[in-house]
């Protein structure tokens, strides 16, 4: 990984080199950023730069010894710590066990969370940890002398989910660091970690990633349109990760879509229905409505959450383009067609009490309330609301 791997971040790459470049590097960093944003490739990119013999102005050279063996991540001063889970059988309790494994996962991903990790590791359904036996291999390894660079980088990703045990022994290290000895810690939760490790470290804050950025970006690997780039960087918020699942949404997206346009104007026509029209025209419009509810809670937990999700979303945009400023509304081209006929139902009388429906009909689908229930009340309420 190097720095122009590294998504935006621009002003906190170049604060990164200069302390190299002037020799102010503290020993102990701590780069805390939400999963998505590149806490973990920053810090893989700053130790690379660290220890590269040929350093450039704005990133590692990429040709050194040192460089090549980055590419592979076998540096002999380089060392990781991460959350494992114990393989009885294989007697595997500590990261060293795990590091093929790593050295792999990280190199083929760059960007990837603790739930993509322990996937990674057919172990989806544990709980990884920094086990305490981890903590002896620890100071055994910053015990020795470096091999080839001046310092032995210690990069400790997730330190919010060691034992108790080993964030104390690690604080111990951090009182008194073994000479040239750099400890990178990356964490998503640095709150759950102890305050006297934090007190001892130099923060380093990860930010989303800009907005523009990350739009490029998906427009140059992705290939979007415009529009779309905006729509998924807006909907991701500076979470890369978050971006890379909205796109590989986007057909559930389309179904969701249709379903939601379904029901909506279902709801709609029933709604706007008068005491004298054909009774057997409103029944059957409440039945067919009755038909797509029950079709929705066919669909799996998983999926009828993502779909409560999205409506909210969508429901979200419509009533922001009631304030007439497109800059703040991001729909792809088939969602702003629709939108632009039923946004204007959507307004400061409604907009609430459709974002609560939806809302607790979300919580209650995670809760296992019967799902044909939750969504035939759910059209009802969208009836009594598109009233208003």
């Amino acid at each position: 990984m190097f720095f122009q791997d590294v998504i935006g971040q621009e002003e906190l790459k170049q604060r990164l080199i200069q302390t190299v470049r002037e020799g102010h590097i503290a020993h102990a960093q701590l780069f805390c950023g939400q999963e998505g944003v590149g806490a973990l490739p920053m810090a893989l990119a700053y130790a690379r730069y660290v220890h590269c013999t040929n350093p450039l102005e704005n990133d590692a050279c990429g040709e050194c010894p040192s460089c090549r063996k980055y590419n592979k991540l076998i540096h002999p001063d380089l060392h990781f710590v991460f959350p494992i889970v114990k393989a009885d059988k294989k007697k595997k309790e500590v990261c060293d066990d795990f590091l093929p494994e790593w050295r792999e996962f990280v190199l083929k991903n760059g960007y990837f969370s603790y739930k993509h990790w322990l996937g990674f590791l057919g172990s989806e359904n544990a709980q990884g940890l920094i086990y305490a036996k981890e903590s002896s291999e620890i100071i055994r390894k910053l015990s020795l002398k470096t091999y080839e660079a001046e310092y032995k980088i210690m990069i400790v990703w997730l330190p919010e989910k060691m034992h108790d045990v080993c964030a104390n022994k690690l604080l111990k290290m951090l009182e008194e660091p073994p000479q040239k000895t750099l400890f990178l810690l990356v964490a998503e939760q640095p709150e759950q970690m102890l305050t006297t490790i934090l007190s001892r470290c130099q923060r380093v804050n990860v930010r989303p990633i800009e907005s523009e950025t990350l739009r490029l970006v998906l427009s140059t690997r992705y290939g979007l349109t415009d529009q779309d780039s905006a729509a998924v960087a807006h909907i991701a918020g500076g979470n890369y990760l978050k971006a890379i699942e909205t796109i590989q949404l986007n057909e559930e997206n389309q179904l969701y879509f249709e379903y939601f346009t379904r029901y909506m104007r279902l709801a709609y026509t029933v709604a706007n229905m008068k005491r004298a029209d054909n009774p057997l025209l409103k029944f059957n419009a409440l039945k067919e409505l009755k038909e797509v509810a029950d079709e929705i809670s066919e669909l799996g937990r998983e999926r009828q959450k993502q779909f409560l999700a999205y409506c909210q979303r969508y429901l979200r945009e419509n009533f922001v383009l009631n304030l007439r400023v497109p800059s703040l509304s991001y729909l792809n081209a088939k969602e702003a067609a629709f939108s632009s006929k039923f946004a204007p139902f959507i307004h400061h009388r409604n907009v609430f009490q459709f974002l609560e429906a939806f809302g607790r009909a979300e919580v209650e689908i995670g809760q296992n309330v019967y799902a044909k229930m939750i969504f035939f009340d759910l059209a009802l309420k969208a009836i009594m609301l598109l009233k208003n």
